[in-house]
């Protein structure tokens, strides 16, 4: 019984315990998409551990707890995060990407 419910929880123990970036507690939850990008643009810059580039890391991050949380993530906060990408692309002077509509 164990294992299954260690299975089924794996999404949170890879944002808990990622090899690539060291986020700071909670930043999914904030309300301030300014600041989460400059957590996450942090984290990956700062980063010893990642992979791939530093935008990528911080970008994939982003998208993992997005989709991770599907349905169950509040309308609002969806928008906070996908705002939050618009930031992150901006800090690493990525082009934009029109604004999704919800």
């Amino acid at each position: 019984m164990m294992v299954k419910n260690k299975a089924k929880f794996w999404s949170q123990q890879v944002t808990e315990t990622s090899n690539a970036l060291d986020i700071e507690q909670g930043v999914f939850s904030w309300d301030d998409p300014r600041k989460i990008a400059r957590s996450l643009k942090r984290s990956a810059d700062t980063s010893d551990r990642r992979k791939s580039p530093a935008f990528r890391s911080a970008m994939s991050m982003l998208n993992f707890y997005i989709n991770r949380a599907g349905k169950k993530l509040p309308l609002k906060q969806r928008k906070i995060l996908e705002k939050a990408k618009e930031e992150l692309r901006e800090l690493y002077g990525r082009p934009r990407h029109p604004r999704f509509i919800f």
